[in-house]
């Protein structure tokens, strides 16, 4: 064969693995209004600078007629290319090939890239769209998928995982995506679970829809797997984009520095304002961010799970920040099960990533109750004091209001090996709020009293001056200063610059025992 016939050849057979499983396939996902894994590619990544691993690849399995159904690159796409200008490592599951269904041949090639983005420090991002695991391979599909989860664990904290769920994700499929650091689902169109709606009628006789079972809505609100229900494919490339340009490319290194044009010393007399004189009454802390953060932009995370916590990043003088805030305006900040869990691994992946956290603190107290203690509040609770002690990134809180008993130890307190404690003066710093505290120090007061709701009434004006307020924790250096609301955003920056050389350690061990 000449040379002019090999490279005919080649084009050949590169035309023959653009189109997956045929274009009678990828007629038929247009139609149902989704993009090819090849499309997803090419809108996530800049253009032209995609490069494809194992184009030709082939499954090698002989059972059940396997070995007259073969397609390149077996059901997924896999490579590199840049985002941004940054290089990552991508693989997209091709429904047109078999479904998109797991094979050995399919695992190895995701195993490749993962390989490699440990290796050269570079991020993975993973598109799903899979029928799951190959029946007919059997144990090799198992074994496939269980590689796939040992590099996802051996992955994690050395470089960001990104999970896009784009269609079905089913059994032990779902799984790789929950190792990963975010997942960001399409709503309708996508699910995740491990036995699907005729298993659960089968089994528990439950009837159940595809999106009730495990939907996007599902995920986002009540079982918190997933971070963001995207609107549509489009919308779910965007916020993975969104999401890459605050994260660095490994452990190694920093989050990317933007440009800011927005001053440094920017007041805003509205947060002068924001806390109501009620101490009952509720206010929306994302303002709080806004006003603070470069340009008011706040991009949230899990934004439906949970909200009486909030988490996600934003740019302080053009510089990455995780952030955790209790939100006032929902369950009045408190801390419960869901919201330390969501709070407690954000701050741990931000530690992995050298994120510096900033923690906005109004918060009454940890949720009480019978479903909150026998579900484990104790064992979930813990697991925010252990990520923030543990972390040794820079960390800077701002208590805005309340900060009672264990919460207040809870949510980055200086006890925690936080760097820089600010108090606005309508911080209130105690064990708990003062009708509570004064019904219990005066409670024989109160009885021999003539007027008993007079007499307590007294006694909380007294405790609210004495302790109700930043100064008791300032002149022991718990806080390092009290500070006007409106100069906030320049105080985080100031603060962060301060520290920004920071050196911290833990003591030499294998790993600790978070309580899971």
């Amino acid at each position: 064969m000449s040379t002019k016939e090999k490279l005919e050849q080649l084009k050949q057979k590169r035309a023959k693995a653009l189109l997956g499983g045929g274009q009678d396939k990828i007629d038929k996902i247009h139609s149902q209004g989704k993009y090819t894994a090849r499309e997803r590619i090419q809108l996530l990544l800049d253009p032209g600078t995609f490069e494809e691993y194992d184009a030709f690849k082939l499954h090698r399995c002989y059972n059940f007629g396997m070995e007259k159904i073969k397609f390149f690159g077996d059901g997924i796409v896999t490579g590199y290319g840049k985002l941004a200008g940054r290089p990552v490592y991508i693989y997209a599951q091709d429904f047109s090939v078999l479904a998109g269904s797991l094979s050995g041949t399919l695992a190895e090639k995701i195993c490749k890239i993962m390989d490699l983005g440990m290796k050269n420090g570079i991020p993975v991002i993973g598109l799903n769209d899979s029928g799951g695991a190959r029946i007919q391979e059997g144990i090799e599909a198992l074994a496939g998928y269980t590689e796939i989860f040992t590099r996802n664990v051996l992955a994690s904290g050395v470089v960001p995982q990104i999970s896009g769920v784009f269609g079905p994700c089913a059994g032990g499929a779902v799984y790789s995506p929950a190792l990963t650091d975010f997942i960001i689902q399409v709503k309708i169109q996508s699910y995740m679970f491990l036995t699907g709606p005729k298993v659960v009628k089968t089994v528990l006789n439950e009837d159940v829809t595809t999106e009730q079972l495990g939907g996007a809505a599902m995920h986002t609100t009540k079982s918190g797997v997933t971070d963001y229900a995207a609107e549509n494919e489009d919308d779910a490339i965007q916020y993975i984009k969104d999401l890459m340009s605050y994260l660095p490319q490994n452990n190694l290194e920093n989050p990317p520095d933007a440009p800011c044009d927005d001053p440094i010393t920017r007041r805003s007399e509205l947060l002068n304002d924001i806390i109501p004189d009620n101490p009952n009454a509720a206010y929306d802390m994302k303002k709080v961010i806004t006003e603070t953060a470069d340009n008011g932009i706040f991009f949230e995370i899990k934004k439906n799970f949970a909200p009486n916590i909030v988490i996600g990043f934003a740019r302080y003088g053009g510089k990455a920040i995780g952030i955790v805030a209790n939100q006032p305006s929902y369950y009045a900040g408190v801390l419960d099960i869901d919201s330390s869990i969501k709070g407690a691994r954000f701050i741990r992946f931000c530690d992995c990533f050298n994120i510096p956290i900033l923690t906005f603190v109004d918060v009454p107290g940890f949720l009480p109750g019978t479903a909150q203690e026998f579900g484990g509040v104790i064992r979930n609770g813990a697991k925010m004091l252990y990520a923030y002690a543990e972390s040794t990134v820079p960390k800077v809180t701002i208590i805005t209001r309340k900060s009672y008993g264990g919460a207040y130890c809870a949510m980055s307190s200086k006890h925690l090996r936080t760097d820089i404690n600010y108090s606005w003066p309508t911080g209130e710093i105690a064990v708990m709020g003062s009708k509570g505290a004064v019904e219990v120090l005066h409670a024989k007061g109160a009885k021999a009293a003539e007027d008993p709701r007079a007499f307590l009434a007294e006694k909380e004006n007294e405790y609210n001056e004495q302790f109700s307020n930043p100064y008791c924790a300032a002149e022991r250096g718990y806080i390092d200063d009290v500070i006007e609301p409106a100069e906030t955003r320049y105080r985080i920056i100031n603060a962060f610059e301060s520290i920004s050389g920071k050196r911290d350690t833990i003591p030499m061990k294998k790993h600790g025992n978070i309580p899971l």
